[in-house]
């Protein structure tokens, strides 16, 4: 196995670190866990609506990934092995869950405090209607939206993470979106 770091300070590549983690280097998986971890909380947040919910899932999927490491027959799969685990977990939290109750509706990111009041109330309103929205659709119709829209995921990524097939995946997301849409019209 060749070092991807040519000089002191250079980042290493996912497949590098997933090479030295799965050689038993804690440090290369803690490199991994920093890198990766906003990305799945931002992930687990959306489609749970609840932060305590999401931060226990991305707890669970970072031990769950460093237990199950030698199992990844590809270290270039870690990042899609993430995302799958992440929404896998999730829907089961959605799954378990009684109705809707006891819903975090402070999910949105503070708006900018150097803006207009005016528009920080209209952008702090367009979130939580967004928020709301999101948690109208279906689970699988969410998580599809979530990774294709926020995290920019491949339709044929999304679809190993939820498995389903590529047209499957684009009509959850065509609805997903259309869904949207009507319900954020006001906010146009």
């Amino acid at each position: 196995m060749t070092t991807a770091s040519a000089e002191p300070g250079t980042p290493l590549d996912d497949v590098t670190l997933v090479g030295r983690a799965r050689d038993g280097d804690v440090r290369a998986y803690e490199q991994l866990v920093l890198r990766y971890q906003g990305p799945m909380f931002r992930l687990a947040v959306k489609m749970l609506n609840h932060r305590g919910d999401a931060e226990d899932v991305v707890q669970e999927v970072f031990l769950g990934a460093w237990r199950k490491l030698e199992q990844l027959s590809d270290n270039s799969a870690f990042v899609g092995w993430l995302y799958r685990s992440t929404t896998n977990r999730c829907l089961n939290v959605i799954r378990a869950r009684r109705p809707l109750a006891d819903v975090d509706l402070d999910l949105a990111e503070s708006p900018r405090t150097d803006t207009q009041p005016e528009h920080a109330a209209q952008v702090s309103g367009q979130l939580a209607a967004l928020n709301e929205a999101l948690q109208q659709l279906t689970p699988q119709q969410r998580a599809c939206w979530l990774l294709r829209e926020v995290h920019g995921r491949s339709y044929d990524e999304i679809g190993e993470v939820v498995g389903a097939n590529g047209t499957a995946v684009r009509g959850r997301i065509a609805r997903a979106r259309a869904q949207l849409a009507e319900v954020m019209k006001p906010w146009r």
